[in-house]
């Protein structure tokens, strides 16, 4: 195979670190490419290796001296930008959250090659429009930056709460009032948020989240800056007990997904993605109460060209229910031994060799 054209973020936000994670595993398997970066290049979060880093330099310097539009290539981005193309043959990997495809998402899906979606709600979603070039592919556990570490000695049982803050997707204002008003101010408990949003300005995030607690501060709610690197995540991650997913659409759940397969204890919603991995021996699981709409007038604006339609919503007596369920499980055992075992079904390895699967295969068209 000739070498492999890619464009890709390289980045801190949830797709540069997928997109990241892939690049390694084509390192791994010693694949020659060619890059073009989508945006600014920032790798400060990962793991520094200077072979890695100037394979991928060399990716970029070649880039635009060898690549040829009759190569196919392969990009992971949203689809409000991947209409756009540096090759005739495009295979997409993208992330939809939503329900309700608009004419152009449903173009766009058309002008690839081939739509890759993370989650088998999202292509369930928009096989209803008779797109037939669309297919399910599972992201992996990053084995890379998290693993098991001893946590700190704690007392108490702590939860974490996790992901850029949204005022309507995940949910996150809607969980923190509730778990605030169970726990708050309670030593046996405590609550770790890592929620930064770099989209957001600081100071409308710290009236979104005092308004949600109705302006009463809690000790044992933690709210956490932006962390520089996935070593400092993995702290993170392995000094809670507990992870809350609730969000209401994701295309994953990249943080709580490596909780889990870290073994915590998960109360988790039984909806879109989190339906691919959650399962009742991993998670306790909620099930939706029903459908709201997604807008919030600051990443979803109803009516825009991309993004449209509901999230799922769950009851508010049945979370709390949950809290109640998930404590339990935790105390009859700390460690998740069914959420360990995503390690080992999900994996970067297989993503990519069946990237390659198809990269090949419409080469060959």
């Amino acid at each position: 195979m000739s070498k492999l054209a890619l464009h890709l973020p390289l980045n801190s936000t949830s797709l540069g670190q997928v997109s990241l994670s892939i690049l390694r595993e084509l390192f791994l398997q010693k694949k020659e490419i060619l890059l073009f970066p989508i945006g600014n290049v920032d790798i400060s979060t990962q793991k520094q290796d200077s072979e890695f880093v100037q394979w991928i330099q060399d990716g970029v310097n070649k880039a635009l001296i060898e690549h040829s539009r009759k190569n196919p290539i392969f990009k992971l981005w949203h689809l409000n930008g991947s209409l756009e193309s540096f090759s005739d043959k495009q295979v997409l990997l993208s992330f939809y959250e939503v329900d309700s495809p608009t004419p152009i998402e449903c173009n766009t899906i058309k002008n690839n090659t081939k739509v890759i979606f993370s989650n088998s709600y999202s292509v369930s979603v928009f096989n209803n429009f008779n797109l037939n070039n669309i297919e399910y592919l599972p992201l992996g556990f990053d084995n890379i930056h998290f693993k098991k570490v001893e946590p700190k000695k704690k007392e108490g049982i702590h939860f974490g709460l996790f992901g850029k803050l949204e005022p309507q997707r995940k949910r996150h204002l809607k969980t923190l009032s509730l778990w605030a008003k169970k726990y708050g101010n309670n030593p046996k408990y405590s609550l770790n948020c890592a929620l930064f949003n770099h989209f957001l300005d600081p100071n409308v995030q710290s009236q979104m989240i005092m308004q949600a607690l109705n302006g009463q501060q809690y000790f044992n709610i933690n709210f956490l800056n932006y962390i520089p690197s996935n070593e400092m995540y993995n702290d993170l991650l392995n000094n809670i007990d507990i992870v809350l997913a609730m969000s209401g659409g994701e295309g994953w759940g990249l943080p709580e997904f490596q909780s889990v397969a870290l073994g915590k204890h998960c109360l988790g919603l039984n909806a879109h993605a989190y339906k691919d991995w959650m399962n009742e021996e991993n998670t306790v699981l909620i099930n939706p109460s029903g459908k709201i709409p997604v807008y919030d007038n600051m990443f979803f604006q109803q009516g825009a060209p991309y993004n449209q339609g509901n999230i799922f919503d769950w009851n508010d007596q049945d979370f709390i229910d949950g809290l109640d369920k998930v404590e339990q499980r935790f105390i009859n055992n700390p460690t998740n031994e069914a959420g360990i075992k995503l390690q080992e079904k999900f994996t970067y390895k297989k993503l990519v060799d069946n990237i390659l699967k198809i990269m090949e295969s419409i080469k060959n068209e």
